[in-house]
């Protein structure tokens, strides 16, 4: 299985849409509104949503956000709908930002945040190397990872 970050675009971008978690789960907001907000703010900085594949499959969704002369990189969303939960995807595709944003030394740093009860979602970060760094931040615990050479294993 390989796992690939691509564009939302023309191609994907209905498909990205219709990727969703389950009705009675407020963890991670709709993909139509991620889409909406990457336009919103697509001047006040770098907003880039990404359809997560394995192989051919559209399997999840992530966007990043890095401010305007910020060396941080933001993951604002990660989903990953309840069919591909347990397989890998989530902390492939996180291994793959890590290596991304690592390697264009434009960014020391990732932050992240996750609302209080996604056990999933903290461990998979936790699991990629991500720590709480003790912020609450609108109700959700902050992670980070400082992008010194560190491993992703």
């Amino acid at each position: 299985m390989t796992v690939q970050l691509r564009a939302v675009d023309h191609d994907n971008f209905y498909q990205v849409l219709e990727l969703k978690r389950p009705e009675d789960e407020a963890f991670v907001a709709p993909n139509v509104l991620s889409l909406a907000e990457a336009w919103l703010y697509r001047d006040t900085g770098r907003v880039d949503p990404r359809a997560i594949y394995a192989d051919r499959d559209l399997i999840g969704f992530l966007m990043t956000y890095a401010k305007e002369g910020s060396r941080v990189l933001d993951l604002w969303r990660l989903l990953i709908p309840e069919k591909f939960v347990n397989r890998g995807y989530g902390t492939s595709a996180l291994r793959l930002l890590i290596e991304e944003a690592a390697g264009s030394g434009s960014y020391d740093r990732i932050r992240l945040s996750y609302l209080p009860g996604n056990d999933l979602a903290e461990h998979v970060y936790q699991k990629v190397g991500f720590r709480a760094t003790g912020e609450i931040e609108d109700g959700e615990v902050v992670m980070a990872m400082e992008l010194d050479g560190r491993s992703t294993d």
